[in-house]
């Protein structure tokens, strides 16, 4: 499938206003803006699994489309909801549990680069990533 790879974050934009939107604190979010994030993902029908590897840690995340499972960010924000695909974009609706705000992730591949759209209380930031 398109999603599938590794993927290393290239760069970032409006990365910083987002997560301080989200009350993440001055030291976290610099420490996120220098993960030297990398994703490899695997699809196997309607089930993914994402390997997260960065500097702060390592995880595998597997989820099914449209069903509920929970999240955690680096940052210890949790989260529940579910991903669906959408055309060519994997689209997640997420509730935090801690104010039950929205967080919508849309992965989209554009060209060579997969890009991580997250949208918060009317931020939007992105992270763009390249195929390794």
């Amino acid at each position: 499938m398109a999603f599938d790879g590794s993927w290393k974050v290239d760069r970032n934009e409006n990365y910083d206003k987002i997560m301080e939107k989200m009350g993440i604190n001055v030291l976290k979010r610099k420490v996120a803006a220098h993960d030297n994030l990398k994703l490899t993902i695997r699809q196997e029908g309607n089930k993914f699994t994402i390997k997260e590897s960065c500097r702060i840690r390592t995880i595998d995340v597997v989820f099914e489309l449209g069903v509920n499972f929970n999240y955690t960010l680096a940052d210890g924000t949790e989260l529940s909801g579910s991903v669906s695909l959408e055309g060519n974009k994997l689209t997640g609706k997420f509730k935090r549990v801690d104010n039950g705000k929205d967080l919508i992730v849309v992965r989209e591949i554009s060209g060579d680069e997969l890009i991580l759209t997250y949208i918060y209380e009317g931020v939007e930031a992105k992270r763009i990533f390249k195929k390794e």
